[in-house]
C-alpha cells in the first residue's frame, strides 16, 4: 500500500518531462515547416516562381534576374504609413553596411498596390532610400501572380471617404543565388550584423 504513492510521485515528473519534450518536438517541426526546412519530408511549399514586373525606371524584371546573386524582397506599398518605410530604411542601412558588396545583391520592394503604385510613383518614393533598391510593380494581374507565388497576404482595407490602405505580409524574403527561398531575413539587428549574415550568400 505504501508503494503506490511513491510510484505515482516517481512517474509524475516523467510524464511532465515527456509532455515538455513532445511540445518541443512539435514546435521544432512547425518552425521547420514554416521556413521550408521540411521540404524533403513533406510536400514542398514552394515560394517564388515565374513573374514579370517593371522597375521604377521602366525596365522589365523577371524571376531570371534572381539568378547569380542573393536577393532580398519586401512586399509593401508607397502609401504605407509605418511598416514599409521602416523596413526600407533598415534595408538601406544594410546595403550601406555592405559597402561595395551591395552591388552583388538584389534588393527589391514589390508593390501590393498596383492601382496607385505606378513606376513613376515608385521612383519618387524610393528616392528617399538607398539607390540599390528597386521598386517593382505592374498590372493587377502581374502583381497578383507574384503575390500568389510568394505566398504573400495582401488585402485592400477601405477607409473613410473612399480611400483605402493595404494589409499585407511584412517579411523580408531571402532568396539564394539560384533564386530559391532560404528564409525570412532578420533586419532587427545592427546593419553590420545583417551584412555579415548576407555576405554568406554571395
Amino acid at each position: 500500500m505504501t508503494d503506490e504513492p511513491t510510484r505515482a510521485q516517481a512517474v509524475r515528473p516523467l510524464i511532465i518531462i515527456g509532455a515538455f519534450a513532445a511540445s518541443l518536438v512539435v514546435g521544432l517541426v512547425l518552425m521547420l515547416w514554416a521556413i521550408g526546412g521540411l521540404r524533403t519530408v513533406t510536400a514542398p511549399a514552394a515560394i517564388g516562381g515565374p513573374f514579370q514586373l517593371t522597375d521604377q525606371t521602366g525596365q522589365t524584371v523577371t524571376e531570371k534576374d534572381l539568378k547569380g546573386r542573393p536577393t532580398l524582397i519586401f512586399f509593401g506599398f508607397t502609401h504605407c504609413p509605418d511598416v514599409c518605410p521602416t523596413a526600407l530604411f533598415e534595408m538601406s542601412e544594410l546595403l550601406r553596411a555592405m559597402g561595395k558588396d551591395a552591388d552583388r545583391v538584389n534588393a527589391w520592394f514589390v508593390s501590393v498596390d498596383p492601382e496607385r503604385d505606378t513606376a513613376a510613383a515608385m521612383k519618387d518614393y524610393l528616392s528617399s532610400f538607398d539607390p540599390h533598391l528597386k521598386g517593382l510593380t505592374g498590372s493587377p494581374e502581374a502583381v497578383a501572380k507574384v503575390i500568389s507565388g510568394y505566398r504573400v497576404y495582401a488585402k485592400k482595407v477601405p477607409l473613410k471617404e473612399g480611400d483605402y490602405t493595404m494589409d499585407h505580409t511584412a517579411l523580408v524574403y531571402l532568396m539564394d543565388r539560384d533564386g530559391k527561398f532560404v528564409a525570412p531575413f532578420n533586419l532587427k539587428r545592427t546593419p553590420e550584423q545583417a551584412a555579415t549574415d548576407l555576405r554568406r550568400y554571395l
